[in-house]
């Protein structure tokens, strides 16, 4: 599990004063980049720029308001031959505030067509899963 804390930012917010959903949805990428810094910045650069969303799905339970910082937590949920799965969910304190599901794909960056995945990101996923 890879925990990214974030500031909520005052043009985050909706004309309600709410944080909106496009401003959550970034907090889960700032968390993404996060887990990916963590768990597999030492596999260089070639691995790490071979990779696509191809599936993002996000539920939000609780209004966010300004000012104020959230935490990110990401985990791997799944682990496929091309792809893997991501749980991520956004805390206040206790409080959940929303949860997304993420399904990344490895391609070929020259080709654009999905590539298994490399063994060492296999042993790095692993390690981060469930």
């Amino acid at each position: 599990m890879s925990w990214a804390e974030v500031s909520i930012r005052y043009r985050d917010l909706d004309p309600n004063g709410h944080v909106n959903n496009g401003a959550i949805n970034q907090y889960f990428e700032d968390g993404r980049v996060k887990f990916r810094e963590d768990l597999m910045g030492s596999l260089g650069r070639e691995i790490l720029t071979g990779f696509a969303i191809a599936h993002f799905e996000a539920s939000y339970y609780s209004a966010l308001n300004y000012p104020g910082r959230v935490e990110v937590g990401t985990v791997v949920t799944r682990i496929g031959q091309t792809s893997f799965g991501l749980g991520q969910a956004i805390f206040v304190g206790s409080r959940e505030i929303a949860g997304a599901d993420v399904v990344s794909v490895y391609f070929d960056p020259s080709t654009g067509t999905k590539k298994p995945l490399p063994k060492e990101l296999l042993t790095v996923l692993e390690k981060a899963s469930l």
